[in-house]
Formats: C-alpha cells, sequence, structure tokens
C-alpha cells in the first residue's frame, strides 16, 4: 500500500478520533466466507440487546449496568442500513432465514451503561455508539490481493483452477487461455479493436469458472476478484474487464493484450479494494470471523485444508495489535478478533467443545500473527439463533444425544421429506476428541516418530504404534458425514404475561462480552 492511501486512512481515523471525543465509538466488522451467518449473528445480537434477552454471561447486561440499548440514525450517510426491522421480521414472523449479505451495510446501536468506573462515568457520561459493519465474505476476499502484481496473481489463479476440485470447471477457460493469441495475429471484430474483444471474452470465460467453482466451493475457496462474483453496480464495466493471461503472453509492449490485462487489474485494486479496505476495513476495532465449520467437516480433508489456506490467506490483510490512544490517532488497529463456528445448535452440547479445537486449530497459524501483534483471539461454538432442542433418541436399545427442530420445506434426509410443518428428531453424530483426527491426512509426510513408523524407515516402539491405531480408528469413525438438515428458525417463547422473549441462542452471550466487555466496565 502506497503512501497516499496510508496518509488517507490516518485522515479517516483522526476524524473518527474527534467524534470519539464527543461520543465513544466501537466499530466491530462482522465477516465471513458463504452461508456462516453474518446477518442472523447481527441481527440476534441487536434483537437480545435491544429486548433485554437471556445473556447471563454479557456481565454489563447480567448485571443491569446498561440502561438501555436503542438503534441510532446512521452514522456514515453513503453506506445503506443494515436492515434489521426486515430481518427480524423474517426470523420472528415468517420463521425464515434471512437472505445473505451482498453489500456493506452498517447500524449504529447507542447503549447507556454505568460504568464500574467513576473516572470514566464523569469523563464519559456511560455512553457507547456501537457500530457494526457487515461486508460480504467475497469483498474480504479481495483484500489478499493488494499485495500482488498482475504476473503473479495470473499465476496463482491458474495453479488454484489446475487442483482437482477445480479441474471440471476450469476446462472451458483453461482451454480457451491456452489458445489465446496476440492481437496482432488477428484483425478487428466489428468496431470494437481486437484487443478490447479479447479482453472481453478472457474475463467472460474466466467469470464462468469462477461462477461454477463458487457454486461447488464457494464456502471454502480463495477465488478472486470478489466483485466478478458479486459485481452489483460494476457489471459489464471495464473494470470488471479482465482476466489471468498464461505467462507465455507477458510482454512489456504497452499496447499489448498483456498489458491493458495489468492496468485493468491494477485500477481494479486501486479504485475498489483500496477505498474498501480503507474507507471500512483500516477504521475497525474489533473483528468478528463467522465459519460454518461443520459444512467444511462434511466435505472431507481437502477442503478443511482449503478453508484453513483461505483464513490464513484473509487473515493477512488484518491489522492487529493492542489499542493505543496516541497510535490510533492515525493507525487504528483490532484489537480483538473471535472466531466463531456458527450453527452450533446443529450438534449436541457434549461435542461443542470438540469443535471449539477443531476451530482453533484451523485458525491457528492465523491466530499465532494476530497474538504476536498484540490482539485478544477467542475461538468459540456458538448458534446466534438456536432452532433445535436436545432430547435423547433410542435406535436400536442405544439412548443417543438427539436434536428436535423443524427441518425447512424441501428439506430431506434419507427418505424423509420434510414439509416445513413438523418435528423431526434425528441424532447427528459427534466429533472426535483429537482435532488432528480431521488434519493428520492433509499432511504431506509426517514428522517425527510419525514418519519412521508409517513409512518403516526406523523403529517403531508399543506407543507409536498405539498412537497409530488410535488416530486410525478416529478417522475411520469420522469417515461417514454428520446427519444435518437446515431446520426453521424457532417459534419464541412467551412470558407469563404473554409477551415474546428475545431470540435464543448458544453462546451468543460469551461472544458480546468479549467484543464489548472491556469497554462497557
Amino acid at each position: 500500500m502506497g503512501l497516499l492511501e496510508e496518509a488517507r486512512i490516518a485522515a479517516a481515523n483522526l476524524s473518527d478520533f474527534a467524534s470519539d471525543l464527543t461520543e465513544p465509538t466501537l466499530r466491530v466488522g462482522v465477516t465471513g466466507l458463504a452461508r456462516a451467518g453474518k446477518t442472523i449473528f447481527i441481527s440476534s445480537s441487536l434483537h437480545n440487546m435491544i429486548h433485554q434477552g437471556r445473556l447471563p454471561r454479557f456481565e454489563a447486561h447480567s448485571s443491569g449496568r446498561i440502561a438501555s440499548a436503542e438503534l441510532s440514525p446512521q452514522p456514515d450517510t453513503l453506506i445503506p442500513r443494515f436492515r434489521y426491522e426486515d430481518h427480524i421480521a423474517d426470523l420472528t414472523q415468517k420463521r425464515i432465514w434471512p437472505v445473505s449479505t451482498s453489500r456493506t451495510r452498517q447500524v449504529r446501536l447507542g447503549l447507556h451503561y454505568q460504568s464500574t468506573q467513576t473516572l470514566k462515568r464523569t469523563l464519559k457520561g456511560g455512553r457507547l455508539a456501537l457500530d457494526i459493519v457487515d461486508y460480504p465474505g467475497e469483498w474480504l476476499l479481495d483484500l489478499t490481493m493488494m499485495d500482488l502484481d498482475y504476473r503473479t496473481w495470473s499465476a496463482r489463479s491458474f495453479e488454484q483452477a489446475a487442483k482437482p476440485n477445480y479441474g471440471d470447471h476450469s476446462i472451458d477457460w483453461l482451454a480457451h487461455a491456452v489458445a489465446i493469441k496476440e492481437p496482432s495475429d488477428l484483425t478487428a471484430q466489428g468496431d470494437e479493436p481486437a484487443i478490447e474483444t479479447l479482453a472481453r471474452e478472457a474475463a467472460r470465460h474466466f467469470t464462468s469458472y469462477l461462477l461454477a467453482a463458487k457454486k461447488a466451493r464457494g464456502a471454502y475457496a480463495l477465488l478472486t476478484p470478489g466483485r466478478f462474483l458479486m459485481p452489483g453496480d460494476l457489471k459489464d464495466s471495464p473494470a470488471l474487464t479482465f482476466a489471468p493471461l498464461p505467462d507465455h503472453l507477458y510482454s512489456k509492449d504497452r499496447k499489448s493484450l498483456w498489458a491493458l490485462m495489468e492496468r485493468r487489474f491494477d485500477a481494479y485494486k486501486s479504485a475498489i479494494v483500496l477505498p474498501f479496505y480503507r474507507d471500512h476495513f483500516a477504521r475497525l476495532d474489533r473483528q468478528v470471523v463467522l465459519i460454518d465449520l461443520l459444512a467444511a467437516l462434511n466435505e472431507g480433508p481437502d477442503t478443511l485444508h482449503e478453508l484453513e489456506e483461505t483464513i490464513t490467506e484473509i487473515l493477512k490483510a488484518f491489522r492487529p495489535g493492542k489499542r493505543f490512544w496516541l497510535r490510533d490517532l492515525v493507525s487504528r488497529r483490532i484489537d480483538k478478533i473471535l472466531f466463531a463456528a456458527t450453527k452450533a445448535d446443529h450438534l449436541h452440547h457434549s461435542s461443542h467443545d470438540r469443535l471449539e479445537r477443531i476451530l482453533a486449530r484451523l485458525v491457528e497459524r492465523a491466530a499465532k500473527r494476530a497474538e504476536a501483534a498484540g490482539a485478544d483471539i477467542e475461538c468459540m461454538a456458538i448458534a446466534a439463533v438456536r432452532a433445535t432442542r436436545e432430547a435423547t433418541l433410542n435406535m436400536e436399545g442405544e439412548d443417543l444425544p438427539s436434536l428436535v427442530g423443524i427441518p425447512m420445506a424441501g428439506e430431506s434426509l434419507g427418505e424423509d421429506e420434510f414439509d416445513g410443518k413438523t418435528e423431526f428428531a434425528l441424532f447427528p453424530g459427534d466429533l472426535p476428541d483429537n482435532p488432528d483426527s480431521y488434519f493428520k491426512p492433509l499432511d504431506s509426510q509426517f514428522e517425527g516418530p510419525w514418519a519412521e513408523a508409517s513409512t518403516g524407515l526406523g523403529p517403531q516402539d508399543d506407543s507409536v504404534s498405539q498412537d497409530i491405531e488410535s488416530n486410525s480408528k478416529e478417522a475411520e469413525r469420522f469417515e461417514d458425514p454428520l446427519c444435518f438438515v437446515k431446520f426453521r428458525p424457532p417459534e419464541l417463547d412467551k412470558t407469563a404475561e404473554g409477551m415474546p422473549l428475545s431470540l435464543p441462542h448458544i453462546r451468543l452471550d460469551r461472544a458480546l462480552d468479549f467484543l464489548l466487555g472491556d469497554v462497557l466496565k
């Protein structure tokens, strides 16, 4: 990133700091890859704070120190408002899940609270403006492009397209890319120069590949550019009319196809990616990263490995570090990052701690970098809206910990097809005690005693043999996928007076306490 962009970020942070003097503000970013539940997390968090929900582990709330929580006027007039009322109506009245995030949105919650610190009560008056910023995961992926040049990005794109999980989707685009010839060998087509025609055709084939890959792998894949997948108002613009080129077409000629693609790639970064980073991402204080880990586990080790790589690359764009008011004048830092495995209500509570251990293993590399910079990291298994309850299911004389809920209309499981009205009980399966049971198959080779024992190249003592046998049993045990269906949002419980309660959840109170607890003291 250049000095000009750093100066613009510093100017925005100075403006934010000045505003904070009159009304202290905390900016929390909520992101995640496809189907991770961003909209649901924000909606339920707001609903529970506004309606005095059941949040026993959120100390400022459970102790009664939060006097009120109300939606406030939109702080940034150019950013669409998060459609809280519509999403809550979907969840509580229609009992359907809200639509996914398709663009950046923001909402401000005004909190009035009683501080535990005398000086803070005197100077700041117990007010906090909580700004929650919601943005698509596809756009987050673009941040991984900031430090890449066009040639490196092209090579990375071709390398990814050649992987087994992408081969079926990239055949047409790769064949087209290999067949591209220099424009000097072609004549103009119609009124449009041949080089522009080539660029449009290459972009069309490349975009088709990205869309097909997203449909099959979108919840896990590092597919860039993100606006190709979710173009919005930029559809068919020159900014989205470029594609990777094979290295044999590399040229320094400013009139070449390579030069045209390179200029548009650089323009995409400067006109789209960097403003998004500057105006939204670089101004965040806290970050929530939601991950649909259960779906990835069901896909198998290759998908889990891919998700690990994607999360690690994404976290490189974060600016983690401890908050310090003097540095915050020009360069804000994300001092807390919450990694949350969503849809914990699809597992019995006895497997939640195992899900958290798998999540911690998944984000280990990304978390180490953030912690080294001074940020606090937390991994949780949550359900922002709990759609199931727990029960015991007897199958062939064995009592199994099970879940009960109403599957969405059109969902099916084996021979069972659901109408969206009838309750259904199922045993979802469980998770291994050792998270490495999922990650061991990803290693190209084992290290230490594992290598000797598994290859027969060295001694093999009894303890190593037992470890290998235990690990093998764990792997075999989870070859069968976990059992999931998509449940409807629950009907809200009511008080004795008939008033509906807030949305039920799993550990949303712990998540809010981690994100907000220290600033509300």
